[in-house]
């Protein structure tokens, strides 16, 4: 198993090097050489940057990453012949993995001998997977391509069926006023791009506030604060430590955001994929039910302690890497109670529609509130005194962040639901297992229902008024079960399932028994018939956004009566992946990276369709056009009504012109 701390130095690398092959501190030159009709030597000269190691094959496996020297994916008909010869190598103690380790400075020469076992082969691709070190550590990922046979080398062309073009060229949407888009792509606001990750940010720092407020962490606060003032020979130096403590915490957290960037450069959709994909939301639902147990006290959940004793060892290092490996300490012995909030907080943005950088403005904001207390009373250590002590009300906490955790497991079993179209969680069901989960925490409260983590002990005024707070949660949910609500249910808008998703007979299948369209060209050529604009909606059965736009939105009686009567509504699922495409209309779609995309369901039809036409992949997204592939004006996304609305009237001008 690869150490914890390789793979913490490895987001080190990511986030420094930007996510870019070519900040690497190598470069490469390569060679052949001909043995004989069936061998080749593969030459690799690399040149290593000042200051930089670059691990050796034989680098020992409990130590830094050795390199590995392979056929690159799909190549096929020949064979490497054993390991690569290296050039001198150096050889240094290592204090962090207490062995000596083998790498390259400088400069390295690699020869990778292969035989030939087809011999039409004219060339082959080999692929290197290495690490290379200074202050921190970058992942080495590289592929090159050898002319065996002394020609020239010719890059790999996708190659698809005519009829698989055709089929693609219809996911084209010929715009005939294409520049309004280009206007739309350039027009960003970053106002609201700070906003929504302002809103992240704290969201995270509350779950962060609410992990500080746990049995793991909350008793560490008065130890650490101690052991900085204490440790250090001024007061100054014990802040300053314990200033950077916390900042190492942030960023510990804020790391684990990082390949998230990576994998999201790599294919736009692919964080949309994840969100979609019925197996990981089942897994969600699985994992936080296990959290939710480990906050009732009926097990505890840690990582490996020899993964601690390793950290804690390594921070008696001593200076800021000493400092590094004891939040590193911190992050891992605490994992039993900030884990499950993390994973929630992890699962909930993966699966939401903001990409990457919510999810490390989230992991920021969570970073930060872990942190604030250690800084806050290294600077006023005073302070301490008025403290609670830990004690009981930490395991009323502790119960009460097992049924948040319970509750946010439905909602990803529901996600699963709908876009598997299991019809198991209709809305009424959904919020019925919500009123019942607040129901039973309203019982703990009272001091009717006990835990293993809180048994023995009695109720108190605070808790009666608690129990009380959330009986009227209850009561606010209960009716959701019933046909026609005796009130407005909007605030479940995102979490529950849509309204249309439901035990009772439905008008139809739209948001809000609207008519609607759920295939592009029926829907264009209905609007044609009927000489209406087409309100082009690219949504998802697991997108919170599209249901808070719906039922917040929507519902609004004059949008309403706007998209009933004056537009055509086409609802793309983007996510509706369990459709299957009949056979004769599937087909390989060619991305501009060169990579084959498999069109075989509605859902990555609709998907591909948005990116191609709008360079977008996040929902909700609104495109108005007329029957001629006019855009009426600007696409729009989530918003307010007041902002929705003019949106849509300005459209209906547009089309009456």
């Amino acid at each position: 198993m690869k150490k914890i701390i390789t793979f913490l130095l490895f987001f080190l690398g990511f986030t420094f090097a930007g996510f870019s092959q070519d900040d690497n501190p190598i470069e490469v030159e390569t060679s052949v050489k001909k043995i004989s009709d069936t061998e080749y030597d593969l030459i690799f000269n690399l040149f290593i940057d000042e200051d930089w190691h670059l691990y050796s094959q034989y680098n020992p496996e409990d130590a830094s990453l050795p390199m590995t020297i392979k056929a690159s994916e799909g190549e096929s008909g020949y064979t490497l012949v054993g390991k690569a010869e290296e050039s001198d190598t150096h050889q240094e103690f290592s204090e962090i993995w207490g062995v000596d380790e083998i790498f390259f400075a400088e400069e390295a020469t690699l020869t990778q001998r292969i035989t030939i076992e087809d011999p039409a082969i004219r060339q082959v691709s080999l692929n290197i997977e290495a690490q290379v070190c200074k202050e921190f550590c970058l992942p080495y990922d590289g592929d090159f391509t050898f002319a065996i046979d002394g020609g020239k080398i010719v890059e790999t062309v996708a190659v698809v069926s005519e009829a698989s073009k055709d089929k693609a060229a219809s996911l084209k949407i010929n715009i005939t006023n294409p520049e309004i888009l280009d206007a739309e792509a350039n027009s960003n606001d970053p106002e609201d791009d700070k906003t929504n990750l302002l809103q992240i940010f704290l969201l995270g720092f509350a779950g962060g506030f609410l992990a500080f407020l746990t049995p793991c962490v909350f008793p560490l606060i008065p130890l650490t604060v101690s052991f900085f003032t204490k440790q250090s020979e001024k007061r100054s130096k014990g802040v300053r430590n314990s200033l950077i403590y916390g900042i190492f915490i942030i960023l510990i957290y804020i790391l684990i955001s990082a390949p998230f960037h990576f994998i999201d450069s790599l294919d736009p959709e692919i964080l949309n994929t994840i969100s979609t994909n019925i197996w990981l939301n089942i897994f969600f639902f699985v994992v936080l039910i296990f959290f939710a147990g480990s906050f009732f006290g009926f097990y505890s959940i840690t990582l490996p302690s020899s993964w601690g004793n390793k950290m804690d060892s390594a921070s008696g290092i001593g200076g800021i890497i000493g400092i590094f490996f004891m939040a590193l300490t911190l992050a891992i012995v605490s994992f039993s109670c900030t884990g499950p909030i993390l994973g929630s907080l992890l699962a909930g943005t993966i699966t939401s529609e903001g990409g990457p950088m919510q999810l490390t403005a989230g992991m920021g904001g969570f970073g930060a509130a872990l942190a604030l207390p250690f800084a806050f009373f290294a600077l006023f250590p005073s302070l301490l005194k008025a403290l609670p002590k830990s004690g009981y009300w930490l395991g009323v906490v502790t119960v009460v962040l097992g049924f948040i955790e319970l509750a946010l497991a439905f909602k990803f079993l529901s996600n699963a639901d709908l876009v598997g179209h299991w019809n198991l969680l209709k809305r009424e069901v959904f919020i019925g297992i919500w009123a019942l989960i607040a129901f039973v925490a309203a019982l703990f409260m009272f001091g009717i229902i006990k835990f293993p983590i809180t048994k023995g002990k009695g109720t108190n005024a605070l808790r009666i008024i608690l129990g009380l707070v959330i009986l009227g949660g209850v009561v606010y949910l209960a009716p959701g079960v019933t046909k026609k609500p005796i009130w407005s249910q909007n605030a479940l808008s995102g979490f529950a399932p849509p309204q249309f998703y439901s035990i009772y007979k439905q008008d139809n299948n739209c948001p809000l028994a609207l008519d609607c369209f759920k295939d592009y060209e029926e829907g264009m050529a209905y609007a044609k018939s009927v000489n209406k604009p087409v309100l082009l909606d690219f949504t998802g059965w697991a997108c919170v956004n599209c249901r808070k736009m719906e039922e917040n939105v929507w519902s609004d009686p004059s949008i309403y009566s706007t998209l009933k009567k004056d537009y055509v509504l086409i609802s793309l699922y983007v996510d509706d992946n369990e459709r299957t495409l009949p056979e004769e209309e599937q087909f390989d779609f060619v991305k501009p990276s060169g990579k084959i995309k498999k069109i075989t369901t509605y859902g990555d039809k609709w998907a591909t369709m948005q990116t191609v036409n709008f360079k977008n992949a996040s929902q909700p997204f609104y495109v108005l056009l007329d029957s001629d592939l006019k855009v009426l004006n600007k696409p729009e996304q989530y918003t307010d009504v007041t902002s929705y609305y003019k949106w849509l009237k300005d459209g209906l001008k547009e089309f009456k012109k």
